[in-house]
């Protein structure tokens, strides 16, 4: 089944969908052996471990498709992967759309911010017109050749023109053929609440941790009628945080023996990683360069 069709599924069901976000390669990996059925590629994580800089925009369309290309040839749950503003305009939303589906996107992300776009959680952050992000719908519907590929609209609206303004917005992007909606960063849970009961198609929650809205679990997001749940920035913030514990002590202690508690062992990384299907694959098709 192709992961199109499988995210489409997993939308279509009453339980609610958790989509960890990944940062690299390796999260991404850690995300499908924890369980989950799904993948969030985070270009806040993506912005943080690439390029060592914050979500602002720098990140470009063919860099970010190569690290979704590895990301999802690496997992087999879908990946459900942000691309910003679309990279431009509609028709350079619609080369984007073709680029993310070619790359192995079971979802693409697309949000009505003015480039250069900022994290959903930063203040300051400006959305273009209405008709402008409908026009990017629409071009992104009509460009994905898969008809299971899902396109999910974001609004920003929320923080700089009110609740009302960013529902109005979700409600047009709706009507243009949006297959799923993020009403990015509401401030209560009554606002929450007044999302999820706006709309047909599925709703996305976004947990940030720090962030603006309310860090809730994934059971009360699922009863307050959210369809969809990304956590993209927990894995990157708990990297950042182990590596400068580790770091410290190495500068400190001189060793890493009193770190190795907090390691995966040798023999378990390199299983995490895939070297005995390696050398499964080596027994069967590896030549010791034998001439004939």
């Amino acid at each position: 089944m192709r992961p199109t069709t499988r995210l489409r599924q997993l939308l279509n069901r009453k339980q609610i969908l958790v989509a960890p976000g990944a940062h690299d390669v390796l999260a991404a990996k850690i995300i499908q052996q924890a369980g989950f059925e799904a993948v969030y590629f985070t270009g806040y994580g993506q912005a943080a471990s690439h390029l060592g800089q914050p979500d602002v925009g720098l990140l470009t369309m063919t860099e970010m498709v190569t690290r979704l290309h590895n990301t999802a040839a690496a997992v087999d749950i879908p990946v459900i992967a942000d691309a910003d503003t679309g990279f431009g305009n509609a028709i350079n939303t619609m080369r984007t759309v073709r680029e993310y589906e070619k790359a192995g996107a079971a979802a693409i992300q697309l949000e009505d911010q003015v480039s250069p776009k900022k994290c959903g959680h930063m203040l300051d952050r400006q959305v273009v017109p209405v008709e402008e992000m409908v026009s990017k719908i629409k071009a992104a519907v009509a460009a994905r050749r898969d008809p299971d590929l899902v396109i999910i609209a974001r609004t920003d609206a929320r923080t700089s023109r009110g609740l009302e303004e960013a529902i109005a917005r979700g409600k047009a992007y709706e009507a243009a053929g949006a297959d799923v909606l993020f009403i990015e960063s509401p401030e209560t849970v009554d606002e929450m609440k007044q999302i999820c009961s706006s709309f047909k198609v599925p709703v996305l929650a976004n947990m940030v941790e720090g962030g603006r809205t309310p860090l809730l679990t994934v059971k009360e997001l699922e009863e307050l009628g959210y369809r969809l749940v990304i956590f993209p920035t927990a894995s990157v913030y708990t990297a950042a945080k182990a590596l400068i514990d580790l770091m410290a002590n190495l500068k400190a202690s001189g060793t890493t023996r009193n770190f190795l508690d907090q390691m995966l062992p040798f023999s378990e990384f390199n299983k995490l990683i895939g070297l005995p299907e390696i050398k499964e694959l080596e027994k069967k098709y590896a030549t010791n360069g034998c001439c004939n």
